[in-house]
């Protein structure tokens, strides 16, 4: 079924009677089809035996991996194992490292006070990038939708929460509230959302490397379409990303399996 979607909107126009605002999203051509999917494969990573006993060494590794694949979809593409030798110096890299190991610390805060962690993030994202006294703040045309985006992350939802991490991330994407490092700054908000959700509390898979794999191109595809706000790009958006966290699910298995081997 298809539903009304305010072009570049947060939410859809919601149904009379107090129901979820979201809910339609889900009759969305393959919403949730991608959406069980990809929780499918959050809940067979969940499983793994490893994370009975090395989760913060999982959750570690993650970090590492989504930080080098969110600064690979930036154009900003380096080895993982340069990576881990500590002899990468580019600014988005560092960036990106910056926000991953610092989400840990956000968790608490993000589900009562997503301004204040998102000013954060950009503080971490951008340091490199522009003037210090632009960290952290958002320019003017940013605030009526940031403003929708803060309810939308503060109040209780029935929709799933890849669905939710989904229009998190699509909406500081398409936006770029900062000017600098918004795409960082949006796929951190989208697994700090995946976190406080309940959908993946160890934090263990890797979206970031979902998107990668995926392709740039493909993401900027989808995000374009996203922008547009009719309900095909809507749904194309949400798929894609459903799909994303599908396959950082994997990734997060083969650290997992790389564990248990020693």
């Amino acid at each position: 079924m298809s539903i009304p979607v305010r072009p570049g909107a947060t939410r859809p126009v919601g149904r009379p009677g107090g129901t979820d605002p979201l809910a339609p999203l889900l009759e969305l051509p393959g919403v949730r089809e991608a959406a069980d999917r990809a929780r499918a494969g959050i809940d067979r990573l969940l499983g793994h035996k490893v994370l009975r006993r090395e989760s913060a060494g999982v959750s570690t590794e993650s970090a590492l991996r989504g930080a080098r694949a969110s600064a690979a979809l930036e154009g900003s593409d380096v080895a993982l194992a340069d990576l881990r030798a500590g002899a990468v110096q580019d600014s988005v890299v560092q960036g990106a490292l910056r926000v991953s190991a610092g989400l840990g610390s956000m968790v608490e805060t993000w589900p009562r006070a997503p301004g204040q962690v998102l000013a954060r993030l950009h503080v971490l994202a951008a340091a490199d990038l522009v003037d210090r006294g632009n960290l952290g703040r958002p320019t003017p045309h940013a605030g009526p939708r940031l403003s929708a985006l803060f309810s939308l992350i503060t109040a209780p939802a029935t929709a799933p929460a890849v669905v939710v991490a989904a229009l998190v991330h699509g909406e500081l994407a398409a936006l770029a509230p900062f000017g600098a490092a918004d795409g960082v700054v949006a796929r951190a908000a989208g697994r700090l959302t995946m976190i406080t959700r309940g959908l993946d509390v160890k934090a263990v898979s890797v979206p970031e490397v979902g998107f990668a794999e995926l392709g740039r191109d493909a993401y900027a595809a989808a995000l374009a379409g996203y922008r547009v706000g009719d309900p095909d790009g809507v749904a194309g958006w949400l798929v894609h990303c459903s799909r994303a966290i599908e396959h950082g699910a994997l990734e997060g298995l083969a650290i997992c399996e790389s564990l248990l081997r020693g």
